[in-house]
């Protein structure tokens, strides 16, 4: 028997869930297909080298098993069928599996070890996201409070020119009134003046 790997990358959004079903059907294609299954390494969530379908990251997954070869057309045929699929690459690792046995051990062994990376790297992305949302509320927080100080001081500065206008109105409406009564009084004085002047 050869050994084979099929490495896949998911669409990252895809939820645990929706990621184990895929798994679970190709787990029944290869036990269809008569092949052993080792392991599946799910590696989480990386950057992509380029954009695929305008996703920038996705979701690795690999699956190692042992076969005659008859699995591999059938795994690639969903795998090209599934949506959140966006490429996917099989490669034989070993021309010749001597011992069968030992393998699916030692397969066994890796699964389990990389099945508590897996839940260790999920707990660490959980609290850095969960970081990121408190980040996130402390500035909207702090923004919240900084939009409200700049529009207490506006609504202030507003209020200053307001009184200052109001006080400048106040003092310019008395100073006119004075002048224009005193050049009333004068005007008639000039006149007679003036009129005596010329008899």
């Amino acid at each position: 028997m050869r050994e084979y790997e099929t490495t896949f990358i998911v669409q990252p959004e895809i939820s645990d869930e929706g990621c184990q079903e895929l798994l679970t059907r190709l787990d029944g294609i290869l036990e269809r297909e008569g092949a052993i299954r080792l392991l599946h390494d799910d590696q989480g969530k990386r950057k992509l080298a380029y954009e695929i379908r305008k996703f920038q990251k996705g979701r690795y997954v690999t699956t190692f098993y042992l076969d005659q070869g008859a699995a591999v057309a059938p795994l690639e045929r969903t795998l090209r069928l599934e949506e959140s699929v966006l490429r996917f690459l099989t490669v034989q690792v070993t021309d010749q599996v001597e011992d069968v046995e030992q393998r699916k051990l030692l397969a066994a062994e890796e699964e389990r070890i990389r099945a508590a990376r897996a839940k260790e790297r999920a707990e660490r992305e959980a609290e850095e996201e969960k970081a990121r949302q408190e980040a996130a509320k402390l500035a909207g927080e702090s923004r919240r409070e900084q939009e409200a100080e700049e529009e207490k001081a506006r609504q202030e500065a507003a209020e200053l020119e307001s009184e200052a206008a109001a006080e400048d109105v106040d003092a310019a409406s008395d100073e006119p009134e004075e002048e224009g009564e005193g050049e009333k009084e004068s005007e008639p004085e000039d006149s007679e003046s003036e009129n005596g002047g010329a008899q």
